[in-house]
């Protein structure tokens, strides 16, 4: 099965998570909507990619956004010069450098903060699908 990937979140204020990621990120906006059945929003992410964020707000009902400590995107970097700037412009951006609960990510990444406590890790290694599966992809291997 092939899927693309949507990461949604509520967020409580839309014009400054857009912002943040743009920046700090490089995404582009690929999508947007006001006032959909009472909901505003955007999609943000890299274009030609199987993944991408939705930030929500809802016009009716107040939804707080309530990440915890463990709730993390993270993205692979493997070139250090890409991840050491990657790093940068997400401080510029308005995210915070914090560090990480699990301790592996601070082995070889960083995690950052944004407004509503969501956090991202950029991770300075790579990442491979094309390894063997842990189990034979019909059922859960735990």
């Amino acid at each position: 099965m092939r899927a693309h990937l949507r990461i949604a979140r509520p967020v409580s204020d839309i014009a400054l998570a857009t912002a943040m990621y743009c920046s700090g990120l490089d995404f582009v906006v690929i999508d947007s909507f006001e006032d959909h059945q009472g909901f505003d929003g955007v999609m943000l992410g890299y274009l030609g990619t199987g993944y991408h964020f939705e930030f929500t707000h809802s016009r009716n009902h107040l939804v707080k956004p309530n990440p915890t400590i463990e709730d993390l995107v993270v993205l692979y970097l493997p070139d250090p010069l890409d991840w050491k700037n990657a790093c940068a412009k997400m401080i510029t951006a308005g995210f915070e450098r914090v560090s990480s609960f699990n301790p592996y990510w601070e082995s070889h990444g960083a995690t950052f903060q944004d407004l509503d406590g969501y956090r991202v890790v950029l991770q300075n290694d790579e990442w491979r699908n094309d390894e063997k599966p842990l189990s034979d992809g019909n059922s859960p291997n735990f």
